[in-house]
């Protein structure tokens, strides 16, 4: 109900303000063939967008995991890596990272890395110091009784980790990686600064022809706020199912 209300405002806005004569609303309008090729043309940026994010998220998750896990041993030289790494990606703003993996890495390494993967490995390396620091909450709220009857039975580190703890913590921290994919997916649209063509990518493409900026953005707009909308439905959705799968 709240999205339908919030759909039909937008609608009125638009109607309302396409009367001004200041206002240019035809270049987005899907009545004319303009605006409905103006409306594609923006639209097309959504699978980059969505595959983008996609990718770098469960690569971050990856990552996370395996930094993470370092920080539950006894070794000291290890949680200090853990430490070390953390707070040293979560220092670096995204937008830098970006521009370093795009341009400095090929420097360091000589290999080519296209638009698309300078902008995975700079989201993923970002979004997987944030994974680490969620996960390793995650198994440490566990009770310790569930370490205790994992060992009773002879289960090895690895087994006790797959098949007890994670799905225990993947359930309680379902919303946070919830809130990590919507947050990647704003961040996504950073990487239009190096050419990846996503939905901010095309809108920024289509006011330097139209000129037409507050329309244009506004469509924008709407596209990420429908995107997150939809993906946090489906967050919730699946918090739901693993809870009532968890009762049943």
């Amino acid at each position: 109900m709240t999205f339908c209300r919030l759909a039909g405002l937008c609608c009125l806005t638009l109607l309302l303000t396409g009367c001004s004569g200041n206002w240019g609303w035809y270049v987005v309008d899907p009545t004319v063939p303009a605006g409905w090729n103006n409306l594609k043309f923006l639209l097309s940026g959504l699978y980059y967008t969505l595959l983008l994010s996609f990718t770098a998220i469960v690569i971050s998750i990856v990552i996370g995991l395996a930094v993470a896990l370092p920080a539950l041993s006894a070794n000291r030289a290890l949680r200090r890596f853990n430490r070390v790494y953390v707070e040293l990606v979560r220092a670096v703003p995204i937008l830098v990272l970006i521009l370093w993996v795009y341009y400095g890495l090929p420097q360091m390494t000589g290999l080519s890395i296209t638009v698309f993967w300078a902008g995975v490995i700079a989201l993923a390396l970002s979004d997987s110091a944030f994974e680490a620091e969620i996960f390793r909450a995650g198994i440490q709220s566990i009770d310790k009784g569930q370490y205790e009857a994992a060992h009773s039975i002879s289960l090895s580190y690895t087994d006790m980790m797959m098949y007890v703890i994670l799905p225990q913590a993947v359930r309680r921290i379902l919303p946070a990686l919830g809130n990590q994919l919507v947050y990647m997916l704003k961040m996504s649209s950073l990487v239009s600064v190096i050419g990846m063509q996503e939905l901010t990518r095309k809108a920024n493409e289509l006011v330097v022809v139209e000129y037409r900026p507050l329309e244009i953005y506004t469509v924008l707009v709407l596209e990420y706020l429908v995107l997150i909308l939809i993906v946090s439905a489906g967050v919730r959705w699946l918090e739901r199912k693993l809870q009532s799968d968890q009762r049943g």
